[in-house]
């Protein structure tokens, strides 16, 4: 994958990041949920009554964000050197890892540790030193 660097800006990454603590602070205020967004999909496929309409609702602001953004700013290119196969293999093994660490880095490493919950510190550093291991192996190991 590669990131046009050229193109960040300091200002965009900031709003970005005081958008998603604003609404994780309103999920948490007005509806006493934790922004987890594993465990938000997780809770549309079960369909637990009275909680598909917020999280239907969330899941629909992270999709519509990007395309809001496109329509003041361009994004800045992306380009994934990977194959299908291997994304989807990464994207299986994130939501099984979701689903064992009860929680994805959204809730625990945002939500959990503005919190100071000690779990969720755990679990942030298990997330983060897990993802180091897996690009050192695939990248230099591998030579994927």
């Amino acid at each position: 994958m590669t990131i046009d660097w050229t193109a960040f800006t300091p200002y965009s990454a900031l709003a970005g990041g005081a958008l998603i603590g604003l609404a994780t602070a309103v999920l948490l205020l007005l509806n006493g949920r934790i922004a987890g967004i594993s465990g938000i999909l997780g809770g549309l496929l079960t369909r637990t009554p009275g909680e598909t309409g917020w999280r239907l609702a969330f899941t629909v602001g992270l999709v519509a964000a990007p395309v809001l953004w496109l329509l003041f700013h361009n994004l800045p290119p992306i380009h994934i050197e990977a194959g299908y196969p291997l994304l989807i293999a990464a994207g299986l093994l994130v939501g099984i890892g979701t689903r064992y660490g009860s929680g994805c880095t959204s809730g625990h490493g945002v939500c959990g540790l503005s919190r100071l919950s000690p779990r969720s510190l755990v679990a942030t550093l298990l997330f983060m030193g897990a993802g180091f291991v897996t690009v050192f192996v695939v990248r230099h190991l591998l030579g994927v």
